[in-house]
């Protein structure tokens, strides 16, 4: 076994060291039997390696990773080469990514193909077509597939399951949560973890991003249906549309996803806050190290406040070290029912119009949801002319939207510049300019560097006082002011600490704070104590939560003190 968190070798189940659960990373391939007509996943160090379970004649290396191509998605796959609708009916098909093995020989199909393929003419031959269509030689495949991965099932349940048995004990039933996001992975997870602890009453979360595809919301609604006996919270930004945000400062980028905050993590932060308020929970994903390579970097349990995005979570996967095949064996074998969505032929479902969204994920959204698809890339185009692109359709249809970067063209991208001149009169103080008047919101920003003392100022000039969270000793001193160069702006004097630039740098922080907040909820979800909230009155820290721990104001936690820095910053 292999500690990731200390990186040691240890013979326990549990790390020695940190206490954290460890597990041997088993490296698989996916073999293909042509006797059998079935891909079976075998360990690469096994003594049997290229030898079916089933026939025990010898199989050949097929992929690496592996998912189920459903009749739905088949159906379209005939259309799209050009083959006669169902001619792959009998036949057993499988994927990875844009690539099909039908019968186990390969095919490959290029992202040019599905950026340009005709999708109303698709639409009309799927509706043609359909009604004739069958899962009667799907199902007898997918028979053999689980009977010749038995042993692999057994494996990964168990280990699986001993997994969630350890991590929860240290924690009571009713702290222990499952993310639930409609996905295959999250599906998976609750099904083992409910299964594992013998208990169908946990907490499920299901963050409803508002991006959904229309069958992973009537999935949650079928899971909830068929789990009544399950806590199940929907977490939802009510608070912000999508497209008016976009339009103000920018569609979402591979780099640059705003909407995780402001629609996923944030709205699960107060749902969680809601419960919990302050107390650490434990909580179930549905992450795993194949993903993507920032995934591959997480650990199976993880409670770092660097890495948490949510702070009152210790978070712990599962299926860590599941392939996508591993998914698919448990879902089938276990009869889970699933998203529809992958039937259809996504791989992945979280929002369906994501940056991260690859052009076959993209082709799929304009066969079924064209109306949404056409909105959406029509405002992409509208958004590229806005900002000065010569030719936006070709910036658009490429995907090179994905790859923006910054504020470049956006009004909103002067709100997170800090622009400030030095005081001629009193040392340590600074003149910042604020994009609109100030006021107690403003103030209220200054409650992590300790206790506001509005008492203490001098009234004549509506001064507030700070005094440090441990000395009760003045550090600060606020002021409304006019700066001929601003429209509206404050003074903000430091005083009796030793570092007065770093201090001022923690208060440029929150004047960017104060300037460019959109309601991303970030600040919500750092904060461990719950002392942050962010409404349509504004902006608020509660004096009497706050724990003046300063992670809100901290580059390691919040790069630039607010996240529409990274977001509006121009070259």
């Amino acid at each position: 076994m292999w500690c990731k968190n200390c990186n040691v070798e240890t013979n326990e189940g549990v790390c020695p060291i940190c206490g954290k659960i460890t597990v041997e990373d088993i490296p698989v391939e996916v073999y293909w039997c042509k006797e059998c007509k079935t891909p079976v996943v075998q360990n690469v160090n096994q003594a049997d390696r290229g030898i079916c379970p089933i026939c025990g004649k010898k199989t050949k290396y097929m992929a690496a990773d592996l998912r189920p191509v459903f009749p739905e998605e088949r159906l379209l796959l005939e259309l799209l080469l050009g083959k006669k609708p169902h001619d792959y009916i009998e036949k057993s098909v499988w994927a990875a990514n844009s690539r099909y093995y039908i019968d186990g020989e390969s095919i490959a199909i290029s992202s040019k193909t599905f950026q340009t393929a005709n999708a109303d003419y698709l639409i009309k031959e799927i509706e043609k077509y359909k009604h004739e269509n069958s899962y009667e030689a799907f199902d007898k495949h997918i028979s053999n597939f689980i009977l010749a991965n038995k042993d692999r099932l057994d494996y990964l349940k168990d280990e699986a399951f001993e997994f969630v048995r350890k991590t929860a004990s240290k924690f009571d039933e009713e702290k222990i949560v499952l993310s639930f996001s409609g996905g295959k992975d999250s599906t998976v997870t609750a099904d083992i973890v409910v299964k594992a602890l013998s208990n169908p009453s946990l907490v499920h979360i299901f963050g409803n991003t508002t991006l959904e595809f229309p069958s992973t919301v009537a999935y949650a609604e079928r899971y909830r249906g068929n789990h009544s006996q399950a806590i199940f919270l929907t977490a939802k930004n009510e608070e912000q549309v999508f497209y008016d945000v976009c339009e103000d400062i920018g569609p979402p980028a591979r780099m640059m996803r705003w909407c995780c905050s402001m629609f996923k993590t944030g709205p699960i932060t107060r749902v969680i806050n809601s419960l919990y308020r302050n107390q650490q929970i434990l909580t179930f994903y549905g992450i795993r190290k194949s993903e993507s390579v920032s995934r591959s970097k997480y650990n199976r349990v993880e409670d770092d406040a660097e890495s948490v995005k949510i702070q009152q979570q210790t978070v712990a996967s599962p299926i860590f070290f599941w392939k996508d095949i591993d998914i698919w064996l448990y879902m089938l074998s276990e009869n889970v029912d699933f998203n529809d969505a992958y039937r259809l032929g996504y791989d992945r479902v979280g929002c369906w119009c994501c940056p991260n969204n690859n052009q076959r994920a993209q082709f799929l959204s304009r066969i079924y949801m064209p109306e949404q698809s056409k909105k959406w890339r029509n405002f992409l185009i509208d958004f590229a002319e806005k900002i000065g692109k010569e030719d936006a359709e070709v910036y658009v249809d490429t995907g090179k939207w994905k790859a923006r970067q910054g504020g470049n063209g956006l009004r909103a991208a002067g709100d997170v510049k800090i622009k400030f001149t030095n005081c001629t009169t009193e040392e340590h103080a600074k003149i910042y300019r604020l994009v609109r008047p100030f006021d107690d919101e403003l103030v209220g920003m200054f409650v992590p560097f300790g206790r506001v003392a509005p008492e203490l100022g001098k009234k004549l000039l509506h001064e507030v006082i700070v005094l440090d969270s441990r000395t009760n000793v003045p550090i600060l001193s606020i002021q409304p002011f006019n700066q001929d160069d601003y429209e509206y702006a404050v003074k903000i004097r430091t005083m009796n600490v030793q570092d007065h630039d770093d201090l001022q740098r923690m208060v440029g922080y929150q004047i960017r704070k104060y300037n460019a907040c959109r309601k991303c909820l970030k600040c919500e979800s750092i904060c461990r104590a719950g002392a942050i909230s962010i409404s349509e009155d504004g902006y608020y820290i509660d004096p009497d939560k706050c724990v003046h721990c300063k992670m809100c104001m901290t580059a390691k936690y919040l790069d630039g003190g607010c996240t529409m820095d990274k977001y509006l910053r121009t070259k």
